[in-house]
């Protein structure tokens, strides 16, 4: 299978393992991964703040992009849900992107959906708890929600169960918003820090060593709060941890 890595903005600057992971762990799977460097940011943090017009020309070079290639992965639920649950806002009638929209994946989604992964060869023996993002929950279903009646499952823990020696710890709000929310974060500062705290404090009570997610936004502003207040927990994308990264120092 040939698949387009699409790298949200804050990975590319700030967590580069985290592409590289998901890059070694796509190749492990047997896919031939590219990389298209014209690409951009998908439009979402203008999206989010209702600046439609500016996410716009965003959304139409994403299409441009990416259309021709087989698969679209992408380490993130937030930047892939905005490309198939939000671009029809911004680009009704582009030509490509339904298509598009068919063959983008969030990265655990494509593991479990697209390669039928059933096995790993990692090692991680630490307690981890896994936080769960809101729009790879809510909007691309990721998971089971606790507000629906439906039957539990997680593409994410079902991929973290296979990894050799991980203590996967019970959290008591398993789908609880970490407050990140993008610009809401800024806007709404004390409020986005204090559900953080909430997050933090949920996987410190469960003994958790690791918090685990498929967004990296989520985890950056844990850790952010987590550093400040000197706690003994540490962050990993979960491509960090399938892909056999040793915890961080």
């Amino acid at each position: 299978m040939h698949v387009a890595l699409f790298l949200p903005c804050y990975v590319d600057q700030f967590y580069p393992d985290v592409g590289l992971a998901t890059v070694e762990l796509l190749e492990q799977c047997g896919c031939v991964v590219h990389f298209p460097e014209a690409q951009t940011c998908c439009g979402q943090p203008m999206a989010n703040t209702g600046c439609w017009d500016d996410a716009r020309p965003l959304a139409a070079r994403f299409v441009d992009i990416f259309r021709d290639y087989e698969y679209v992965v992408c380490p993130s639920g937030s930047c892939t849900a905005m490309v198939t649950h939000h671009y029809d806002k911004l680009l009704s009638a582009h030509d490509g992107l339904a298509a598009l929209k068919q063959k983008t994946f969030e990265l655990s989604q494509f593991l479990n959906d697209v390669v039928h992964l059933d096995r790993l060869t990692v090692c991680f023996p630490h307690r981890v708890g896994l936080h769960n993002s809101c729009h790879g929950l809510r909007e691309l279903r990721l998971g089971s929600s606790s507000e629906r009646m439906t039957p539990e499952f997680s593409h994410a823990r079902r991929l973290l169960q296979m990894v050799d020696g991980i203590e996967l710890v019970e959290l008591n709000r398993v789908d609880e918003c970490c407050g990140f929310g993008g610009t809401f974060a800024v806007t709404e500062e004390a409020v986005s820090c204090m559900m953080g705290d909430d997050r933090i404090a949920d996987h410190l009570q469960a003994g958790a060593e690791v918090i685990t997610a498929g967004d990296m936004s989520c985890l950056m502003h844990l850790d952010g709060l987590i550093r400040r207040q000197k706690r003994n927990l540490r962050v990993m994308h979960i491509a960090q941890i399938l892909a056999g990264r040793p915890l961080p120092g």
